[in-house]
């Protein structure tokens, strides 16, 4: 009777282990559908999040599937990323969906042209932070590390000097935390003065969302300090 005891025992202990999986990795839908300017660095970018996620134990899912924005799908997922996508990218029943998702403590990361999406769903913008305006041509331009405790800049420079596609922005959320501070003073082309965000953070409706302006070009999927700070992005909106 005891050892029946005991191997009952065994079989409940290795049947929790089974089953109770907390370390099972995190999801994340990457979505890049575009109807206006395509970027080039498209696939890259996801090939980068895809490495990124392989090492931070989260598992990643591309699409340009806009039916993917189901209730039933996205349930699976802890933190969609916009990113570089363009345009008017989802119906009005999928940009509910999105909403309640997000609502319902979702998370979301927009990445460069996720700002240049969705202008008419005043909803979204609020959510990015702020919609693109304009643009000059690439430069090397000086960044200012705003703050330096968050996952996605503590490993920057005060001053970080790059070389990117530089957005003016209009709409601002006023209840954004910038992260980056674009200084105009250090290239031609700039129109929002001193308070120049471009990258940010807040609580949003219910979840969380992470925007960066920066990662144009091929060359920024590559960079050790993007890599790092979209990194952080990510991980903020995991929660970790």
């Amino acid at each position: 009777m005891k050892n029946i005891l005991i191997a009952f025992v065994v079989f409940l202990s290795l049947s929790c282990k089974a089953t109770n999986t907390p370390d099972s990795p995190d999801k994340v839908l990457v979505f890049t559908k575009t109807s206006g300017f395509r970027h080039e660095s498209i696939e890259i970018g996801v090939k980068t999040i895809e490495e990124l996620g392989k090492q931070n134990n989260f598992e990643v899912t591309h699409t340009e599937d806009a039916t993917l924005f189901s209730t039933e799908n996205l349930k699976q997922y802890k933190l969609v990323i916009f990113l570089n996508t363009t345009g008017d990218v989802l119906n009005t029943e999928q940009e509910q969906t999105f909403e309640s998702f997000i609502k319902n403590g979702g998370s979301f990361v927009g990445v460069h042209s996720a700002s240049d999406t969705e202008y008419e769903w005043a909803w979204y913008g609020k959510l990015v932070g702020a919609y693109f305006l304009n643009h000059p041509k690439q430069a090397t331009a000086t960044i200012t590390r705003v703050n330096n405790t968050h996952l996605s800049t503590k490993h920057l420079p005060e001053q970080w000097i790059r070389h990117d596609e530089w957005y003016n922005f209009k709409s601002i959320n006023q209840d954004i935390n910038v992260l980056l501070n674009l200084e105009e003073s250090t290239y031609e082309g700039g129109e929002n003065g001193e308070f120049h965000p471009i990258a940010w953070y807040h609580e949003f409706d219910g979840g969380r969302s992470f925007y960066t302006a920066l990662g144009h070009t091929n060359g920024s999927y590559v960079e050790p300090e993007f890599k790092q700070h979209l990194l952080g992005g990510i991980l903020y909106g995991l929660k970790r």
